[in-house]
């Protein structure tokens, strides 16, 4: 029975890195503009899908991944140019209105692009299992977890060791503040869409090995990443990282003592519990008045 919860947990690890990642992204852009970027998911995708085909294209997966991740920051430094920055001073519900239209733009344009297939990135080192204190785990869940970590500690150096990512984290804690001592808060939000895009990006691309990616395989993985940030505490960096992690397990130990039927309605309950009972989120969700 212990080697079965270690094999759950691991599970849940895998996944709850991914979901992290996805729940940065919502975090940046909620720092950075006060509302929720609902198309997160579908940079996750755009990822993924990106490295599958340019893998196919007979680049390396080293480069094909590289070009996936700036693939998908340029799509979303386009639609914050295009879709997000003329209504930058509209009201929160219209931005959020606005991400879902581009989510389902973005969606529909990738089954006209890539169909309805369903593909997959090879193993970064091989598809042969390994054993691990009883659990059996895949080389890829290890890049997973390795790689998310990687990003998390990449984006802690970025804020405080480079000039935009002071601006950035300056704005999210009192835009007004960052503008009136001379930070462009609009280019601060132009950066936080590529940024967040790019984290979302690597996701897709870790966990395509696994779970494999298609046209719509945004729509869960961006729900459970607003989940995980709504759990963790909504604005808070720590919180998006401990609620992916948490939902993960969860959502792993749900699924493999009660039944993997239930695996994604957890995300469905997380969130209502976390409105319900827990609105501030296990770290406390930050407050943040749009400029």
């Amino acid at each position: 029975m212990g080697s079965a919860w270690l094999q759950f947990i691991a599970g849940g690890l895998t996944a709850g890195a991914i979901y992290a990642l996805v729940a940065l992204g919502f975090t940046i852009v909620y720092n950075a503009s006060g509302a929720i970027n609902f198309a997160q998911g579908e940079f996750v995708m755009i990822g993924g899908m990106s490295a599958v085909t340019l893998l196919a294209l007979g680049l390396p997966l080293p480069v094909s991944i590289l070009l996936a991740v700036a693939a998908s920051a340029i799509v979303a430094l386009l639609i914050e140019r295009i879709a997000i920055s003329p209504a930058r001073h509209s009201g929160t519900v219209t931005l959020i209105i606005i991400t879902i239209g581009v989510s389902l733009f973005l969606r529909g344009l990738a089954q006209l692009v890539w169909g309805k297939g369903v593909f997959r990135l090879p193993g970064f080192s091989g598809e042969e299992p390994i054993s691990i204190a009883g659990a059996t785990v895949l080389p890829q869940s290890l890049w997973v977890l390795g790689g998310a970590a990687l990003a998390v500690v990449g984006l802690g150096a970025f804020y405080r060791r480079t000039l935009l990512g002071k601006a950035m984290l300056a704005t999210s804690y009192n835009p007004l503040a960052a503008q009136l001592v001379g930070i462009n808060t609009r280019a601060v939000l132009f950066a936080s869409f590529g940024l967040a895009a790019g984290l979302g990006a690597i996701g897709g691309v870790l966990i395509a090995p696994i779970a494999f990616t298609s046209y719509d395989a945004g729509i869960m993985l961006g729900l459970k990443g607003f989940a995980a940030a709504m759990l963790g505490g909504l604005g808070s960096f720590a919180g998006a990282v401990l609620g992916g992690l948490v939902l993960g397990i969860v959502e792993g130990l749900g699924a493999g003592l009660v039944s993997s039927a239930y695996k994604d309605a957890i995300a469905f309950v997380v969130i209502l519990a976390v409105l319900f009972f827990l609105p501030g989120g296990l770290l406390g969700a930050r407050r943040s008045d749009r400029v």
